[in-house]
């Protein structure tokens, strides 16, 4: 799941000079657990100065959980064209992205970028060809698989256990780095990069970070006791350690914003935030995060599940300090980044992304007009928005998780001082890209949701039948428009059902029992390689 910052560096003077390209994601961060969105409760201040001195992305979708979305975003296609669209990988399982996909890494070495990973892959690690390193990351520090603990770097999962963090190895782990506290690995390991860069070369980084995604059963939320102590005025306890969580994470941004501002690289820089999927709620995977006030839940396709927080930044931007409402998909970062780096997007073949920087640039009309959320034939449920109506069809999890979760977080006041005085604050201001306290407080109640709690509400059991909704008008999903609007009803069935006709088969999970980390040293690794497959043992 993922929460995505993307930084973007290049010289209008000269066309040679490729833009550097630094790309944060944070990992199922929930619509709600940024100040931009209107919440009170956990400051971000960091996070909220790069929206506001750049572009809140307001209409901007994602895929319900981690694979999927990663997938998206690495390939420019849905993951239901690259067989992706159904759960998530595990670390013993002999599949992963198909090896036929090129990825963005690959595309940008082919224009000459220093290629790093800092954080979560979770595409893949059966064998060596699937990971990182092989699929155009010239190092990777990180894991391997989708969620660690914050401190030991253990991953729990399918009734076992192992050991997964890397230190820009594919078989070792990293034990020098155990009980350090993950997301202070990540942050160190981006500033390093950044330090070290020559500068002549164009430089792509990506960080995807842990955070705020659970860990593992016996502590799912931990954080430095310090920090979640500053928390005291949050009563649920889950929710206080997520506040420590996100503020570390927060915290990580206007580092590595520091960092290329130190190192004279932030002028020529386009920066995106995002998360990879909606956020777990109510102690959803036993988190506590907040998609209030949109409907449902991390790997669910109502709002909550696939509707992300996001921004994009730039100095390049010809029009800034707004609230962006393009419609955009996580998709579309492929094409508009290798735009934006100088590339052919005509080169990029058959994708489903499509390049919006012109259009976030200059304030243009989206260039996209609809975003297939995913079909998923195993589970039975599909959605589909053509803007502004929006197809919901079948559920996850019996229906339990469609409700809507808080906290609200508007209890209590926003401090724009603090976001004026946070590290990304402090930098961007002095750098005169900061606008006017004024100016903050109209984009963040332009990129607030509010839900009309007075209008009409027709009930939605989308395992009975297929609901409609306006979600320009209705982003809550409270109004199910299908008994009255029968003709749009219709015809998002039968858009949905042609991009059904193009899905390559899904690829639920198997697990390979010779994976299992207790045959290993306890390790997650490419296991595929030490294994004889025609004898069926090590």
């Amino acid at each position: 799941m993922w929460f995505i910052v993307l930084l973007l560096t290049f010289s209008v003077a000269d066309g040679s000079n490729r833009p550097h390209i630094v790309y944060i994601l944070a990992d199922d961060l929930g619509w709600n657990d940024v100040g931009f969105h209107g919440s009170n409760q956990i400051p971000t201040p960091n996070i909220d100065a790069l929206a506001y001195a750049g572009l809140p992305l307001h209409n901007y979708y994602v895929s319900p959980i981690c694979t999927p979305s990663r997938s998206a975003l690495m390939t420019g296609k849905y993951p239901i064209h690259t067989g992706m669209q159904h759960g998530v990988l595990y670390g013993m399982e002999a599949r992963g992205l198909p090896l036929s996909e090129k990825l963005l890494p690959q595309y940008l070495k082919e224009l000459g970028y220093k290629t790093h990973l800092v954080g979560k892959w979770h595409l893949g690690s059966y064998r060596k060809e699937y990971l990182p390193k092989s699929r155009g990351f010239d190092t990777h520090t990180g894991f391997i698989t989708g969620k660690i603990d914050m401190y030991d770097h253990t991953n729990v999962e399918q009734g076992t256990w192992g050991f997964d963090f890397k230190r820009d190895s594919d078989a070792l782990v990293s034990d020098d780095l155990f009980g350090k506290y993950v997301t202070d690995i990540f942050t160190d390991e981006a500033v390093q990069i950044i330090s070290m860069h020559n500068k002549t070369d164009p430089l792509f980084l990506m960080v995807a970070h842990s955070a705020v995604h659970s860990g593992n059963p016996y502590e799912p939320i931990r954080a430095p006791d310090s920090v979640i102590d500053k928390f005291t005025y949050i009563q649920n306890r889950q929710r206080q350690k997520f506040a420590g969580v996100l503020t570390k994470l927060d915290q990580s941004v206007g580092r590595v914003l520091a960092a290329l501002q130190t190192h004279s690289m932030l002028h020529n820089t386009v920066l995106v935030f995002s998360s990879d999927n909606g956020g777990p709620a109510a102690g959803f995977n036993d988190n506590a995060a907040s998609n209030f006030p949109l409907r449902g839940v991390k790997n669910t396709l109502w709002e909550g599940g696939v509707r992300a927080a996001g921004l994009i930044f730039s100095p390049l931007l010809q029009k800034r300090s707004h609230v962006a409402t393009q419609l955009m998909d996580i998709s579309d970062w492929l094409p508009t980044l290798y735009s934006a780096a100088g590339g052919n997007v005509t080169q990029l073949g058959s994708i489903d992304g499509v390049d919006q920087w012109e259009a976030l640039s200059k304030d243009l009309d989206s260039v996209r007009t609809e975003v297939l959320h995913n079909i998923d034939d195993i589970w039975g449920l599909a959605a589909l928005t053509v803007w502004p109506w929006k197809l919901i069809q079948g559920t996850n999890y019996n229906g339990t998780w469609d409700g809507w979760f808080g906290p609200n977080g508007r209890q209590g006041s926003y401090n724009i001082s603090k976001v004026f005085d946070s590290p990304a604050g402090r930098t961007l201001k002095g750098l005169g890209y900061m606008p006017s306290a004024g100016t903050v407080g109209q984009m963040r109640k332009a990129a607030t949701v509010k839900c009309d709690y007075s209008a009409p509400k027709v009930k939605c059991q989308p395992l009975q039948a297929p609901c409609l909704f306006n979600v320009q008008q209705d982003p809550c999903e409270m109004n199910n428009l299908a008994a009255s609007l029968p003709s749009i009803l219709q015809r998002l069935a039968s858009s949905l059902s042609q991009y059904n006709a193009t899905a390559a088969p899904a690829h639920p999970p198997k697990l390979d029992p010779r994976g299992n980390p207790k045959f290993w040293g306890r390790l997650y690794f490419n296991f595929g390689d030490f294994i004889n497959i025609t004898t069926n043992t090590r």
